[in-house]
């Protein structure tokens, strides 16, 4: 008698087990997806404010090969190293002004403070890097600012309530919840500069600190390599 085969066939669904599987297998690929996502972020950020730092820097040198120095730090006397840092000149002098009534203009007529504003916001009676005089005793400042972007540069008041403009990293924190100035400063993370510096002597020291998922990163003129969660800078 011909022995008769049975054949089984299934009906394509997956059992319990496998979607189970299946599952496990999409929630792991998505997570490592996140994470590969935020680590493309927090070095894109970085990298960023790496190339605005070398920006910075070209400008500085610039500066020093017409002027021979660097451009002067805060003056304000009676407070921390680092603290005048928070509110710097640096724009006014890499930017270049003229002096009218009593007010210095940029050289692009993007920003304007008085004589007693600059002053009190900075402890100087003026800038460097100004058009001044006439005849043969001109003197034309220049702009080494000409290709920094709009979203490098921020008008705020300082301690002494006087605006001024500031020169800005563009990422930001990239944290919302990390305020360098304080309250109501979210996204404005000013690029600090100390002239004669602390860690550069004979220099100047010039500085951007970010915060990334609650660590902080420091990038700086003193050390190529990013500095991890350096909080010796507030």
């Amino acid at each position: 008698m011909k022995a008769t085969t049975t054949h089984r066939f299934r009906n394509g669904a997956f059992t319990l087990v496998e979607l189970l599987v299946v599952i496990s297998i999409i929630g792991v690929l998505a997570g490592m997806t996140v994470a590969g996502m935020g680590v493309v972020k927090k070095n894109r950020v970085l990298s960023v404010a790496k190339g605005e730092l070398a920006q910075l820097q070209t400008a500085l040198e610039n500066y020093k090969a017409k002027y021979g120095v660097y451009p002067p730090g805060n003056q304000i006397p009676g407070t921390p190293t680092y603290a005048p840092a928070l509110f710097n000149q640096l724009y006014y002098e890499l930017s270049g002004t003229t002096l009218s009534g009593g007010n210095f203009t940029s050289l692009d007529g993007s920003s304007t403070i008085s004589q007693p504003g600059a002053n009190t916001a900075f402890g100087v009676g003026g800038f460097v890097n100004c058009s001044k005089g006439g005849g043969e005793d001109a003197a034309s400042a220049k702009n080494f600012l000409l290709n920094l972007s709009s979203k490098q540069l921020e008008r705020y008041a300082t301690n002494n309530s006087v605006r001024t403009t500031m020169i800005i990293t563009a990422v930001g924190g990239p944290d919302d919840n990390y305020f360098p100035l304080g309250a109501g400063s979210s996204g404005i993370n000013p690029y600090r500069y100390v002239y004669p510096g602390t860690n550069n002597v004979g220099g100047y020291d010039l500085w951007v600190q970010l915060q990334y998922k609650n660590e902080k990163y420091l990038i700086c003129n003193w050390n190529k390599a990013v500095l991890k969660n350096q909080n010796q800078y507030p």
